[in-house]
């Protein structure tokens, strides 16, 4: 059963503006929604104080690009919101302090088209290509305030269960994060690239390339694809390509009912009954087997 909704842009419409009155997103209705319960978990000591409140938001290709079959030419879908106008909304702002939150770009699309690029036509090709999807960045990005956290997200996909995808190595993700980092016009605070089950020197090498002076990076390996021992050889290969990072689940914990225990187990797709505490056991095991390998 297919439930992607897609459309196309009525003949003779010259622009499509999508956050426009008529469109209700409500991307700033559910973060100052949420923020509330992230502050009363705060004021009980739940949620430390220095844990910034993140939202997280498709970039412009994720958010339009798999619901237009035939894409809309750019001069018809001026990227416009969710993406433009969450970050520039006073609501969200006045809402939710600047020092208390942290936004987050999701790349899913943009990065597989990147690697698609890379591995059909080169690196010059997907550098090219990433330049034009970092193109909204470079617009969202300077308006949101300094004192807000700024990050972006490579994806490998989950349509179908992540990962969607597996390339042969980072590059495709590296080449993209460069491009964010480039047209964003503002600090990056924060960068986040997923890994597979391998501990392949390889795959690891593009982070030589990563250019990103001012941003933490954070390897998405927390996962059900390693082996007894993988995730351990993972960090000790990634750390001969970076002096310092830390770690985190590949895609978040929001997985579809009928399969979130497969972002951390191998038991099939129904998720455990203890699912919040397996996500809570393997990230301390992660933490403390990243400061082990780093000593």
């Amino acid at each position: 059963m297919h439930d992607q909704f897609q459309f196309r842009v009525k003949p003779g419409v010259t622009q499509v503006r999508f956050g426009d009155p008529g469109w209700r997103l409500g991307y700033t209705k559910d973060a100052v929604s949420s923020h509330f319960v992230y502050h009363q978990l705060q004021k009980e000591g739940v949620i430390p104080q220095s844990v910034r409140f993140q939202v997280c938001l498709p970039l412009t290709f994720s958010a339009i690009g798999l619901f237009f079959p035939t894409p809309p030419t750019p001069r018809k879908s001026r990227p416009a919101s969710p993406p433009h106008s969450a970050p520039k909304s006073p609501r969200m702002l006045d809402l939710i302090p600047p020092e208390e939150l942290a936004i987050q770009w999701d790349l899913a699309v943009e990065n597989r088209l990147v690697d698609t690029a890379l591995a059909r036509e080169g690196p010059a090709a997907a550098e090219a290509l990433a330049a034009r999807l970092a193109a909204p960045a470079a617009e969202i990005a300077p308006a949101i305030p300094e004192r807000v956290a700024l990050g972006y997200h490579g994806c490998f996909g989950t349509l179908s269960g992540w990962p969607s995808r597996q390339p042969p190595d980072l590059g495709g993700s590296v080449i993209l994060l460069n491009a964010m980092v480039a047209a964003s016009g503002r600090r990056v605070d924060f960068l986040h690239l997923p890994t597979l089950g391998t501990a392949d020197e390889a795959f690891f090498a593009p982070l030589d390339r990563l250019r990103a002076p001012d941003a933490k990076i954070y390897l998405g390996a927390i996962h059900h694809m390693h082996d007894a021992d993988g995730l351990r050889r993972q960090l000790q290969t990634a750390r001969r390509h970076l002096a310092e990072f830390g770690l985190a689940a590949p895609c978040g914990f929001g997985r579809a009912p009928e399969r979130p225990g497969r972002l951390l187990t191998a038991e099939g797709s129904a998720p455990p009954p203890d699912i919040l505490d397996i996500i809570v056991r393997d990230h301390l095991s992660a933490v403390e087997l990243l400061h082990e390998t780093g000593a």
